[in-house]
């Protein structure tokens, strides 16, 4: 015997949807830190071979904090897809580019030239215009 998987439509609160949206706002915030905290462990890193590389997933601090807030970021996206649209909460999930862009030149003093700046404006002017379709 087989059961598939039917959706059934549900009416989406806007007070719920605001909130998912909120969630996965925090989470970009999240997936920026742990895609920091993953690159600092990353880095301390010496002629690792693939084995020793996923080890260090569980013996080099920054590596596992980094792992753990992707484990956070996963738990509170399931939470906010629950009362909101997939095609309204992903695109804002492309925030966190925003973010390790901006702490990338923060925390390890990277170059933002001009056409990554571009770049982030357009990601930024995507996410909106995107937000924007889901209000009617």
């Amino acid at each position: 015997m087989s059961s598939a998987i039917v959706s059934q439509p549900h009416a989406v609160d806007a007070n719920k949807r605001k909130r998912s949206v909120m969630i996965v706002v925090a989470c970009t915030f999240i997936g920026a830190l742990a895609q920091v905290l993953i690159k600092f462990g990353a880095v301390h890193l010496e002629h690792a071979n693939f084995l020793s590389t996923a080890l260090s997933i569980f013996t080099v601090p920054s590596l596992f904090a980094g792992y753990c807030l992707y484990g956070v970021f996963a738990v509170l996206l399931v939470y906010a897809l629950r009362d909101a649209e997939l095609s309204i909460i992903y695109p804002v999930i492309a925030l966190t580019y925003v973010w390790v862009s901006i702490l990338s030149v923060v925390v390890f003093h990277e170059t933002m030239s001009p056409l990554k700046t571009i770049g982030v404006g357009i990601i930024v002017a995507g996410v909106a215009v995107l937000g924007r379709g889901g209000t009617r």
